[in-house]
């Protein structure tokens, strides 16, 4: 059976994923990884660090045409704040993250997490809820998780990085 689907499917080509939606320009750091269905708004000014992984359905915004909208277009103009994603962030599939905030580095938005305009959340927090709230930190776990990832390359390494 031949593909049904055509092969333009009006979003603009990207490196990341072909069924991911781009917009603005980003500033995306090496080994980034964006699944599909992933909206990447980069409108109003957005950075993501590096080695994050962002999961398939997952919205990041730099825009919001609330009170454009809600003022009966009395206020004409589309409200813009820059977002940032520090480097490793997990954020799970289907979670929302608003305008105007800042992710910090080696933290987790867990799926399905409304992360609101204008939160900071500090590095190595587990977050979730709608909306979004710090759950606890993660930092042992972290750096548990990097003993064993060096345990399993070489027993050496372990043993050096328990002492730093």
């Amino acid at each position: 059976m031949a593909n049904q689907f055509p092969k333009n499917h009006g979003i603009p080509p990207n490196p990341y994923n072909a069924h991911c939606w781009i917009t603005g320009n980003p500033q995306i750091g090496a080994g980034t990884w964006i699944g599909a269905f992933t909206l990447i708004d980069g409108q109003g000014g957005l950075t993501i660090g590096k080695g994050c992984d962002i999961s398939c359905g997952a919205q990041i915004l730099t825009h919001s045409t609330v009170r454009r909208c809600l003022t009966e277009r009395r206020i004409d103009k589309v409200d813009r704040k820059p977002t940032v994603i520090e480097d490793y962030v997990f954020v799970g599939t289907n979670a929302v993250i608003l305008m105007g905030c800042r992710i910090g580095h080696h933290s987790v938005i867990a799926a399905g997490a409304v992360v609101l305009e204008n939160t900071t959340i500090p590095p190595y927090s587990l977050v979730a809820g709608v909306p979004a709230r710090v759950v606890r930190n993660i930092q042992p776990d972290v750096q548990a998780w990097i003993v064993e990832a060096l345990a399993e390359h070489d027993p050496a390494k372990r043993d050096n990085s328990l002492s730093e």
